[in-house]
């Protein structure tokens, strides 16, 4: 009858160890996954600002490339005053 009694005993601790291990292994799990999750909102974050960084590149090309040709107008105005 004792060694029914510890066998049991003996096979409780390794469910019990089994059910910490698994335990264990799920939050480990749970935490990889919101990490995972932390870094899509970051992905998505950096995805927009890198849109509006571009975005904004591109206006200032284009406000770029009209004060060129109003300097370039600008220049030949004046040579063209100062040739007569």
């Amino acid at each position: 009858m004792a060694s029914a009694i510890d066998r049991i005993q003996t096979a409780l601790a390794a469910l019990e160890s089994a059910i910490d291990a698994r335990l264990e292994r799920e939050g480990d799990y749970a935490e990889a996954d919101a990490e995972v999750q932390r870094m899509n909102v970051d992905r998505a974050r950096l995805a927009q600002e890198l849109d509006s960084a571009e975005a904004k590149s591109e206006r200032l090309a284009e406000v770029n490339r009209e004060v060129s040709r109003r300097l370039v107008s600008a220049m030949e105005t004046i040579r063209a005053v100062l040739g007569k």
